[in-house]
């Protein structure tokens, strides 16, 4: 993998951007977040890319969450109300589009495939180093033509709202080293397991076992970033061996676990200190 070191910017820390009038913002920009730091609730009037050059950012959004790794664009479209997340100390990059470019992305929020040749464009627009007008286009064309040749990526975890589907995921939540199934699920809510069943296609899109899946990426992805091993990330996330953790994360990420905890993963794209 490419370095990223010759793209270093100066990063502005979280809590001197104006989120109140978010029109004042760069088209493109560099932002340092601490751990677990988030956003306050915004929109922008312009569709963005953000990307994660070092630590993992969710996005968080009323219809759920998506969690980007550097691997990862997470697509936020014009007027969506989100915050943003930080697990790890995280260096993030966000990468404003003109309409016309916008509408070749996804209507709603998305995790798009970061290809090295987008995220080396993405570096390379918010690294603060003067270009010209059409040099940047050419950058966002880039970008925008290499997110748009995979499909989206399932890195969503929808947010439940009816209240005995919310309490089944709190459950599932709470614990998942300790896998729970379907029946049991129904059983602790008082709701049937036909109707828990239909509750979770309808309103995550998804059976509970991939809803699950889901989840466990999450949390995966988070603990990882935190430095947790791989064995001890795999147990707490309730698979039941390391292989098996690799073979289900590995598609959804674009690298295995330990490629991604590596420290010179995640340090990727960090400014000098």
């Amino acid at each position: 993998m490419m370095s990223n070191s010759r793209h270093s910017p100066h990063l502005v820390d979280l809590h001197l951007v104006d989120f109140v009038d978010t029109s004042s913002l760069p088209m493109e920009g560099a932002y340092r977040f601490s751990h677990a730091e988030t956003s306050p609730r915004h929109a922008h009037p312009l569709g963005h890319l953000v990307h994660a050059a070092s630590g993992v950012l969710s996005l968080l959004t009323d219809d759920g969450a998506w969690i980007a790794p550097s691997t990862r664009f997470a697509w936020v479209p014009a007027g969506y109300e989100h915050r943003h997340r930080a697990h790890g100390r995280t260096d993030m990059r966000i990468v404003h589009l003109s309409p016309e470019l916008a509408a070749l992305l996804p209507p709603g929020p998305a995790v798009l495939i970061a290809t090295p040749l987008a995220r080396e464009a993405v570096l390379a627009l918010t690294s603060g180093r003067d270009r010209s007008a059409s040099a940047l286009d050419n950058l966002r064309r880039v970008v925008v033509d290499e997110a748009t040749t995979a499909p989206e990526q399932p890195l969503h975890l929808p947010e439940p709202h009816d209240p005995r589907l919310r309490a089944a995921a709190a459950l599932v939540d709470d614990d998942l080293s300790a896998p729970l199934s379907l029946g049991v699920l129904a059983d602790r809510t008082g709701t049937g397991e036909r109707t828990l069943s239909r509750l979770f296609q309808q309103e995550t899109g998804m059976g509970y076992r991939q809803w699950r899946l889901q989840l466990r990426v999450h949390r995966a992805l988070v603990m990882l970033a935190d430095g947790a091993t791989v064995t001890d990330t795999a147990a707490a996330c309730g698979w039941a061996t390391s292989s098996q953790f690799i073979e289900q994360f590995t598609p959804l990420v674009g690298m295995t676990p330990g490629r991604y905890r590596q420290p010179s993963h995640l340090a990727e794209g960090a400014d000098a200190p």
